[in-house]
C-alpha cells in the first residue's frame, strides 16, 4: 500500500455556515509523485497538548476548573480529545490538499471549549491521529484496498486567534451555558416576575442580590 504522509497547513473559520466550523488545510503526500490513490475514507481524531505550551497567571486563572492549581500540573495537565471527524477525500496523484472541517461547540461544559476560552494568545499545540481506508492501485492496475494505521498523525500548532475569529463572527460578544430545566424555569420566574427584559438583567440582579460586584462591559 502507499505510505501517506499527513500535514496541516493552516486553519480559518468557515463564515456563514449552519454551525460554527473550522477549515483545517489538510495536506496528504504519498510516497512517489505517481502514485495514483483513487479514494480515501479518512478518520480523524485532534487531540489537545496542554503540555507543550506555557501559560500566563490570567491563562492559568481560567484553567482552574480544568487543571486545579499550578502547582498541581506535573499530575493534573494531561491531553484532552477535542472532536472526531469523518472525511471522503477524492482521487488525487502524488498529493492533494483537502479542507477537514472541524465543528465547534461554545458548550462550557466541554473541556475544549474552556481550554481555548481560557487562552489570550500564541498557539494550541494540536496533534491529529488518522486512520480509515484508503483505495489505490496495484501493479497491474487492480483496485487495491488497504487501512490506514493509527500511527499516522501531524502536529499542528493552532493560532489562538483564530479561535476567536471564530467565536466573534458567530457569538459576537455572546457566551453560552447549559442549565438544568429547573434551575432555568426558576431564572425564567425570577426574571418574568421582576419585569426585566433580557437573561442578562436577571443574572445582574440575583448577583447584586449575593452582594457580589457586577462589572459593565
Amino acid at each position: 500500500m502507499p505510505d501517506l504522509q499527513f500535514q496541516v497547513d493552516e486553519a480559518a473559520p468557515i463564515l456563514f455556515a449552519a454551525t460554527p466550523q473550522l477549515a483545517f488545510k489538510l495536506r496528504i503526500t504519498a510516497d512517489t509523485p505517481d502514485t495514483v490513490i483513487p479514494a480515501i475514507v479518512l478518520r480523524c481524531q485532534i487531540r489537545i497538548e496542554p503540555t507543550r505550551r506555557s501559560y500566563e497567571d490570567a491563562e492559568a486563572e481560567g484553567l482552574l476548573d480544568l487543571f486545579g492549581e499550578r502547582s498541581r500540573w506535573g499530575q493534573t495537565l494531561r491531553g484532552l480529545l477535542w472532536t472526531h471527524i469523518s472525511l471522503a477525500v477524492p482521487a488525487f496523484t502524488g498529493s492533494t490538499l483537502v479542507d477537514l472541517p472541524v465543528p465547534c461547540s461554545f458548550d462550557f461544559n466541554v473541556a475544549a471549549t474552556k481550554y481555548f476560552a481560557a487562552l489570550e494568545e500564541g498557539d494550541i499545540p494540536l496533534r491529529l491521529l488518522f486512520s480509515g481506508t484508503v483505495f489505490h492501485e496495484a501493479d497491474d492496475g487492480a483496485l487495491q484496498v488497504a487501512l490506514i494505521s493509527w500511527e499516522k498523525e501531524a502536529d499542528y500548532r493552532f493560532p489562538v486567534r483564530i479561535w476567536r475569529e471564530m467565536r466573534d463572527a458567530y457569538y459576537p460578544n455572546t457566551a453560552w451555558i447549559c442549565l438544568r430545566r429547573d434551575l432555568f424555569e426558576r431564572v425564567e420566574r425570577f426574571r418574568t416576575l421582576r419585569g426585566l427584559p433580557t437573561w442578562e438583567h436577571a443574572l445582574e440582579c440575583l448577583l447584586a442580590k449575593t452582594g457580589e460586584e457586577v462589572l459593565s462591559p
